[in-house]
């Protein structure tokens, strides 16, 4: 599977989301999309199923040290002894010595950013962490973090698919070789019933979701990380590399729309 470069760090281009995927599913879904090629997994403490994730790949013949590992910090776990508190419980949880990533979640106010990316930085210098970065922020808030930090941000993971393209931050990531980490390519499910997705798939002989996520691995800087269940979807997701869209296809599929997206995510959160 390709890779992104970013900071002479190679990211797997196409990861597995595991937001909402709990017990069994999470582990049967992490198992198998490794079986299928995937070697980048995204979890975090606040979806609770570290310990499934970090299951699924003790159980698997894929070797540690070739899968890039993702967590985040919980919304409670932000100052400085509740980082490296929290960290080592979601490393015995995941099974491992280290993880490639570790983000700040969320933005908030309550503890400096300062204090938490210290803390971070300290896990990067003892090799529990070998990255750290943010996610849902904003390019003033990912700017200030970048200054506040002793070591490089990697990425800043966002919601990203043609309806939010986040055409500010990926130029602020493309400047700075930062990582745009894409999760919700699927427009929380909302691509799956567009009509221009639909067309320009069947061209390649795609589905639509397969044509949201070719869309944005074909921006710089960019890898996504699409939730999936089944092995049908997992292994469809992954099915994206063999075919190019062209700049006018491109252009076409982008159709910023907070009413598209923030629907997509009401229907999400509310499982319809």
């Amino acid at each position: 599977m390709p890779d992104v470069t970013v900071q002479g760090v190679d990211v797997p281009a196409l990861g597995l989301g595991t937001w909402r995927l709990t017990s069994e599913s999470c582990e049967r879904a992490v198992r198998e999309a490794l079986e299928l090629g995937y070697r980048h997994l995204d979890t975090a403490q606040a979806y609770g199923n570290e310990r499934e994730v970090g299951d699924a790949l003790a159980a698997s013949e894929v070797d540690r040290e070739d899968v890039f590992l993702t967590t985040k910090l919980g919304n409670g776990n932000r100052d400085h002894d509740a980082v490296r508190r929290s960290t080592e419980e979601s490393l015995a949880k995941l099974g491992t010595s280290y993880v490639d990533l570790l983000l700040i979640h969320n933005p908030m106010q309550r503890v400096p950013v300062a204090e938490t990316l210290r803390a971070m930085d300290t896990l990067v210098d003892d090799g529990k962490v070998r990255h750290i970065g943010v996610s849902n922020f904003d390019v003033d808030r990912l700017h200030a973090a970048r200054e506040a930090a002793d070591h490089e941000l990697l990425t800043n993971q966002v919601q990203f698919n043609p309806y939010w393209d986040q055409r500010e931050l990926l130029d602020y990531c493309e400047i700075h070789d930062l990582l745009l980490t894409a999760y919700s390519p699927l427009g929380h499910g909302g691509v799956l019933d567009d009509d221009v997705l639909a067309e320009v798939g069947d061209r390649y002989g795609k589905s639509a979701a397969q044509v949201a996520i070719r869309w944005c691995l074909q921006h710089p800087n960019v890898s996504v990380i699409p939730k999936a269940t089944s092995r049908t979807h997992i292994a469809a997701n992954r099915d994206v590399f063999d075919f190019e869209l062209t700049d006018d296809e491109m252009e076409r599929i982008r159709r910023p729309s907070k009413v598209r997206a923030l629907t997509g995510a009401v229907r999400s959160r509310l499982g319809v």
